[in-house]
């Protein structure tokens, strides 16, 4: 695979390396971790490292654009990271509010819709606006997903999707017989999004950390120890090629995915 893609003049995109249109993933996340270690390592303050971890971002969005991926969701910022010291959690919104108004541009004109999950009312109004409105204004884009997870925690989800449920039994609209897998999948906020298929966490730490911990039942894992801001879209290429180098079973036995033999 060849880790030079030229990229063409002006939307940011290029032709996908030989060997990564065959058998992609559909949807792809990524726990983007690091930055703080990434900048202490080279004696900047911890905003330095979220300051070049948000190129990292542009760069693999534009790469998950251009392979043709379907929908690339990031762990933007976790439910307990407003935990963090306040300077840096009013830096990290600074940073997001300035991804959001710097990229509006390129995400409409590259057809990807931006979706968001997580606490949203959480978050201070310099960056529900410019989120809010992108979120409707990409509403009808459809060449790509990209999900932000904001103020965002699994187990948080997990229990907001059963307290719906729960509403919903309260008020006669369901029985507990019918809530079944598909049921409270689907009342999960990444319902209408594909199945996760792979997910990535950078900076060497192996663990999922409250991230999408439902969707993530079947996902194939891989970990780096490249830290975030230098995960560019040669680290992605190598996850996806990983990616594309696993055997799915899904609880199958690896002969009968070999057959195509798939009753049970």
């Amino acid at each position: 695979m060849s880790s030079h893609a030229q990229t063409a003049p002006g939307n940011g995109l290029a032709e996908p390396p030989l060997g990564l249109e065959a058998r992609l993933p559909r949807h792809v996340a990524i726990i983007m971790d690091g930055n703080g270690r990434w900048a202490e390592s080279r004696g900047l303050p911890r905003l330095e490292g979220h300051r070049e971890g948000a190129k990292s971002v542009r760069d693999v969005v534009r790469a998950a654009r251009q392979v043709g991926l379907e929908a690339l969701t990031l762990y933007a910022f976790s439910a307990q990271n407003w935990a963090r010291p306040g300077q840096e959690v009013s830096g990290l919104m600074e940073l997001l509010r300035d991804y959001l108004i710097e990229e509006r541009q390129e995400i409409m004109e590259n057809g990807i819709q931006l979706q968001a999950i997580g606490e949203l009312d959480r978050l201070p109004t310099l960056v529900r606006e410019p989120l809010d409105a992108l979120i409707a204004d990409s509403a009808a884009n459809s060449d790509m997903v990209l999900n932000l997870a904001l103020s965002y925690g699994g187990r948080e989800s997990i229990a907001r999707a059963a307290k719906q449920l729960g509403e919903k039994i309260a008020a006669g609209e369901l029985k507990p017989s019918q809530i079944d897998v598909e049921t409270f999948g689907n009342a999960m906020p990444t319902a209408k999004l594909p199945g996760l298929d792979l997910l990535i966490r950078t900076s060497g730490e192996q663990r999922i950390s409250n991230f999408l911990l439902w969707e993530a039942g079947y996902a194939e894992l891989y970990f780096t120890s490249v830290l975030w801001p230098d995960f560019r879209r040669q680290s992605l290429h190598a996850a996806l090629e990983a990616y594309q180098g696993r055997e799915r079973r899904f609880g199958l036995t690896g002969a009968q995915i070999e057959s195509g033999d798939l009753a049970p």
